[in-house]
This record gives structure tokens, sequence and C-alpha cells, in this order.
């Protein structure tokens, strides 16, 4: 049978199979498959540490038999068979049971000692020795070694698969040969030309070396053009992405003299930053641009974003031109519309009519607000997802602005984008993003940085309290939350959990952050509150809650009056993460701080030091210093340059984390690339591309690179991407 990439499994290797490799991997056809590379590879000799392997999870290593015996059951029908392993350092033991003696004898036999191959299962233990129960195995094939010297032999790397109980590492690379060996010339992403001068290898090279390496010199040659593939397809298709958006024609949005834009900065009462202006006049460039804005511009917490955003809107409404903002949540939604409407003042808000749109309104509200949109009287829009809805009609839709980009699809944000004529697009992140993420996961957007930060700012002092070192600091905590508190300022405490009894947790990342197996975090919002309510000082004090499952407008009423002053403690979860501006908010205590990312503790400590009142940011945590997540705490706490942060965040994380990858549970299209340490040659993939593109737009020239794309990037991919 001949094979192309896009055959499906059920056709390459039967029905069982191509339901194993769906239900464990998603995969569908081969070329899925494919790309299911070697996590690592082992040597027929190489001694594998059997001491060190970590109780309860699942292993495979490489090991000798040393001892292989079988003996009936005294109990029950059936024998157990006792085998001993070793790797020359250590020794374990592997027990089966069979229903029968004969079933055990051909075990025993097949287990014979001297015998050396893979080994595969959970690490227990009985009796003080360490054991695999039921293993899988594959041994080395004798009649093979028959053929070839023991040097030869060796030399051989088995390449080692991500697996799962249900089919294992070596059931994977037989299926992965079957393939292989049906398999026809595979299309090339890369010409000869670009081959030669990068010094790769073929496509069809690159797989069979990668799965079926002779030597262990064929490996890294592999690697290194598939990891040029998945470049260049992203970065051409990303690049493909931008370019068709400028192959649009968009209505050029000037201002003009005297017009809304100028009334407004001549009302305003303080000064741009030296970013906020680069990157003002880069937007309202693109403004007047003949492509449709595309445009993500990156700011620190509190670094004045919304006000380039609103001073765009401006610009488009001078020529009846309607802004769109669309926010990750409705308290977010409802905070940008009356910060927003502070801004404009007075005299420039009834003439713009700000106007808020979110699935939560009321039945009447809803509809007045869907009828000033429509009729064009409403020349701002603040709005969630609801403002995706069919019902939601423009009448002149002009620019979309994404706040928070990493929290919104691509195909949400096209959805938006085609209610207008080819409207401008502006997203909006506080979530620093380093250089080669941004090129990965951003690379049709035009990028913008807002570094400064506006004057008047008291600054932000980070402490961690560690309470596996310190366990008083916890009470301290509290009392230093009292001092803010009776100096007339205000206190936010953050929960990862709305209710620990009920599990309800909304930390946007624990499943990435936690290790397997590890306990709830100890407090919620409803186990806070009841414990403040007999607390000495706090007891008296005001305090609210505040967390994503209350109704909307209760939600809304709560912010309101903690920016209002009303209320003095704030116990919330992540849903104040970001937008929310309390100038007298001065202190932010997290607790369980480990269970949170490193983007998202500073987006927190975002919250607080906005106005003239100093902020304080306490990171409350449980774990032991040295460990993955007290390192990500104590990150945090000592620096405030987001940048800085990020590239932190990636190294302690890894890319994977960061993209998203894990967290949306999709078929990542990044296999092999690593953000981090494939920085030049992602580089080199975008240049390659640009180069590629300006020649052959279409790439009727590169049908391989062409039909990559295709297969490789899908919506659901980018999307994925997109959405960190």
């Amino acid at each position: 049978m001949s094979l192309t990439l896009d055959s499906s499994l059920e056709d390459a290797l039967g029905a069982a199979s191509a339901k194993t490799l769906g239900r464990a991997f998603g995969m569908q056809n081969a070329g899925d498959l494919l790309s299911h590379y070697p996590r690592r590879y082992a040597d027929p000799g190489e001694l594998t540490p059997i001491r060190d392997l970590p109780l309860g999870e699942t292993v495979t290593i490489v090991a000798e038999v040393l001892s292989s015996s079988f003996r009936r059951m005294r109990n029950r029908p059936g024998a157990m068979v006792d085998v001993v392993i070793g790797d020359g350092i250590g020794r374990m033991s592997l027990t089966f049971f069979a229903k029968n003696v004969g079933a055990a004898e051909w075990r025993s036999k097949d287990l014979a000692v001297g015998r050396r191959g893979v080994f595969s299962g959970k690490v227990g233990e009985f009796n003080g020795v360490t054991q695999f129960a039921h293993p899988e195995y594959e041994l080395f094939d004798d009649e093979d070694s028959a053929r070839r010297s023991a040097d030869a032999r060796a030399a051989v790397p088995i390449p080692i698969y991500p697996a799962t109980s249900a089919i294992q590492t070596w059931q994977i690379a037989r299926l992965i040969g079957r393939v292989l060996d049906d398999l026809v010339e595979v299309p090339d992403p890369l010409t000869a030309e670009i081959r030669e001068r990068e010094e790769l290898l073929t496509a069809d090279e690159a797989l069979e070396r990668i799965h079926r390496p002779r030597t262990r010199n064929d490996i890294d040659p592999a690697v290194r053009t598939l990891r040029m593939h998945e470049a260049l397809t992203l970065q051409t298709a990303l690049l493909q992405q931008r370019d068709a958006v400028r192959a649009l024609s968009a209505t050029s949005r000037p201002a003009g003299p005297g017009g809304l834009l100028e009334r407004f900065d001549a009302a305003m009462p303080y000064t741009l930053t030296p970013d906020q202006e680069t990157v003002g006049a880069q937007i309202a460039a693109d403004l007047v641009g003949s492509w449709p804005m595309n445009r993500l511009v990156q700011g620190e917490v509190g670094s004045g974003k919304t006000l380039v955003a609103l001073r765009a809107m401006l610009q488009v409404a001078e020529s009846g031109g309607q802004a769109a903002l669309i926010a990750p949540t409705e308290v977010l939604a409802g905070q940008h519309l009356r910060s927003i409407a502070k801004m404009l003042g007075p005299d420039l808000a009834p003439l713009l009519m700000p106007t808020l749109l979110t699935g939560q309104l009321p039945a009447a509200e809803r509809r007045k607000a869907a009828l000033r949109v429509a009729s064009g009287q409403a020349l701002i829009v603040v709005g969630t997802h609801a403002l995706l809805g069919e019902k939601t009609t423009f009448a002149d839709l002009g620019l979309v602005v994404v706040d928070e980009q990493h929290r919104f699809g691509v195909e949400q944000r096209e959805a938006l984008r085609a209610k207008g004529s080819s409207p401008h697009a502006l997203v909006l992140t506080a979530t620093p993003i380093p250089r080669t993420v941004a090129m990965t996961v951003f690379g049709d957007l035009d990028t913008s940085v807002i570094r400064t930060m506006p004057a008047g700012r008291a600054g932000i002092e980070s402490f961690v309290a560690p309470l596996a070192e310190h366990p008083g600091w916890f009470n301290r905590v509290w009392e230093r939350a009292a001092e803010e508190i009776a100096q007339g300022r205000q206190v936010f405490a953050v929960c990862a959990a709305i209710d620990t009894t009920k599990k309800t947790a909304e930390a946007a990342e624990p499943s990435a952050l936690v290790p397997e197996g590890a306990s709830g975090p100890r407090w919620g919002v409803v186990q806070l509150d009841e414990a403040l309510a007999t607390h000495p000082t706090l007891g008296g004090i005001r305090r609210a809650v505040l967390h994503g499952r209350m109704p909307s407008d209760e939600k809304d009423a709560v912010m309101q009056a903690f920016a209002r002053g009303e209320i003095d403690l704030l116990l919330a979860t992540t849903v104040i993460e970001v937008g929310v501006d309390v100038p007298n908010a001065s202190t932010m205590i997290v607790l369980d701080a480990d269970r949170f990312g490193v983007s998202q503790l500073h987006q927190l400590r975002g919250r607080v030091g906005r106005g003239g009142v100093p902020g304080l940011c306490l990171l409350v945590t449980e774990a032991e210093s040295g460990s993955l997540a007290r390192d990500r705490v104590d990150a945090v706490a000592a620096t405030l340059d987001g940048f800085a942060l990020a590239e932190v965040d990636l190294e302690l994380r890894g890319e994977g984390d960061v993209l998203g990858a894990a967290q949306a549970g999709v078929r990542s299209s990044l296999k092999l690339l690593r953000v981090v340490k494939d920085a030049a040659l992602i580089t080199r993939a975008r240049e390659v591309a640009e180069t590629i593109l300006t020649d052959d737009p279409t790439l009727q020239q590169h049908p391989g690179l062409r039909e990559a794309i295709a297969r490789r990037v899908t919506d659901e991919d980018r999307a994925a991407l997109a959405k960190n």
C-alpha cells in the first residue's frame, strides 16, 4: 500500500490501531503519527540508574535479565513469574501472574538470563525492593543480534516515544515503522536551494533518521531539519495572515484640526509619556494607511494603554466611525466604560455616547444599547463576547480594540472584525511577551511597546510571606492590612478558589502549575471571609467578596462600591486581575501565591500603587524554599520589570505552558521547536519566509510548503496560540 501524510490511520494501520492512537493522542492521519517524535533515545547498552527511579511514576528503562523463575500459586490456580533485572548499578524485580503453569513457563523462558530489553511500568516497592508489577517489555532481537556485531548493535539508538498505558513506546515505534515502509515521497517544504544553503536534509531523510536512526549522528541533523520545517511553516502562515489583512482596503480615518482628538488632548490634565507619544504616532499613521491596522500594543500594568486606545477611538470617531472595545470579563468591561467616560469628561462624553453592551444586561437596557450601536449614535461601544452576537450590528465599525489578547481567540477577533468594512484592529496586552514568543504567536501583527510609566506613581514594594519557614507571618500579614486600612487606604486579598470545600477554583492556570496529586488551595474566598469575620481588628471593618460566580450586577455593584471607597477590604478571585483601577488601594495580598503564574501575580500586583499611595504586595505561600513553585513567587517579588519576568516565566515553565498548548487541550503545531532555545532558528525562518512570499506570494512554486501549512497550521492551532 502506498501512503501519504494525509492517509488515514485506519487505512494505514487498521481500525484497532487507529482507534487506540486517536484516543491516546488525537491522531487522525499518517502525518500526525510521524510528527509524534521520540522524546529521547536509549542505547541497547545504556545503563539506566534503577536506584534513582521515582516511586509511583511510569518509566521506561533499558536493563538485562539477571534471574528468572516461576512457581505455582498455593491458594489459587495459576502461577507467578519472578524476574530480577539490573543495569550494572541497581536491581529491581518484575512480577507476572499467569492463569496456568504453561503460560508462566513460557514467560520465564522468554525472559531468559542475559537477555536485554526495554521495560516499562509503574515503579512500585515491595519489601524494600523496587519493582514493576506486570510491566510491558520488548527484548532486543536475538536473530538480529546474530546478523550484526555487538558493537554495531550497540550503536543503534532506540527511540523512546511519549506513550500511555494503552500504547507503549515500542508499539508506537512498530506502527511508525510500518507507515515509513509504505510512505511515498514526502513533499518537501524547502526547495533544494534552501536545503543546500541551510545545510538541511530532505523531508524523507529527516523523518527516516529521527524515527529510525542508525547512529547517534543521524539524530541532530534530522531534528534541526524538522525544527526548520516547523518554524518556516508557522512563520509563513503568520506572514500570509498579515499580508491578507494588508490586501484589504481600509477607510482612512484622519484626525483634523479642532477635531475630537485635538479637543481631548487640549483638555487632558497630564502629559503623555514618551512611549505613549511614540505608539500613538504609530497608530495615528496606521489609521490613515491604505490597509487595515493590525497592531499589538504591549504595556506594563498601569502604563496607560487604555489612554492610547481611547485616542485612537477619537481619531476614528472624527469621521463618524465607531470603535468597539471588547474585554474578557463583565467586570472589566464595566470598568473600561467608566474609565473612558471619566477621561472624556462632560464635554466629549455626550458627543461619543460610550455604551456598554454585555450579555448580562437586563433585556430592556440591552435593546436600548443595541439600538444606539446600530444607529451609529454610540461612537464608542464597550462589551464582552456579546458584541459578537448575530443580533449586534454597527452603523460604521471602524476600529476593533481587543483587551488582553491572550484571553480572546483569533476566531472571535475576526468575527467582530467581520461586522465592519475591514475595520482597523488594535490588540492590547498587559502581559509582557518575550521577543521570540511575540514572533511566534503574534507574527501577523505589528508590535509596539509601552515601557515608560506615567509620572506620579508611588511605586510598589513586594514581599514573600513564606509560611513554610515562618508560620507566624500569616498573622503579621493581616496586621499589616489593618494598619493600611487604619490610614484610610484599601486592601485587596486574592484567593485561588471561591470555596475550597466545593473545589471551585478560579486561578487561571492551576492545572499547569500545581504538581499532579497535590492538594487543593488552602484558602477560598468563602473560607477567608469566615476566618476574618472573627479577626480582632479586621472583623469590624467594611468587607466584601467578589468572584466569577456572582451575578453580573452584583459584581459591578461591589466593584463600584470599592472604587468609591465604601469597602475597606475586598476578598476576591482573579476576576480583579486586569483593568480594575482604584487609586486608593494600597495593598495586594495573594494567598496560595504559588498557585498563580508569574504573569498573573504581576498583573494582580499592578492593581495597587496606581495613584499617589505607595503600593504593597504580600505574596503568601507555603511552598518550600528551592521548589519550582517557590522560585516563581520569589521571582515576582524580586523585580517590577514585567518584561524580565516574562523571560523568567519562560525559563521556569517552558514555552509549552506559556504558549498554552497544554492548557488549551488541542494539538499544538509546535512539536520540536522551542521558542527560547531556537530563537535564532525562528528569526532565520522568518527571513526565509519573507523572501519566499516576496517572490511567490501564493506559494505556487513552493507546493511542499503550501501543503505543510494546510496540514499542520490549522485554525485550531492558530486559535490555541492566539489565546495566550
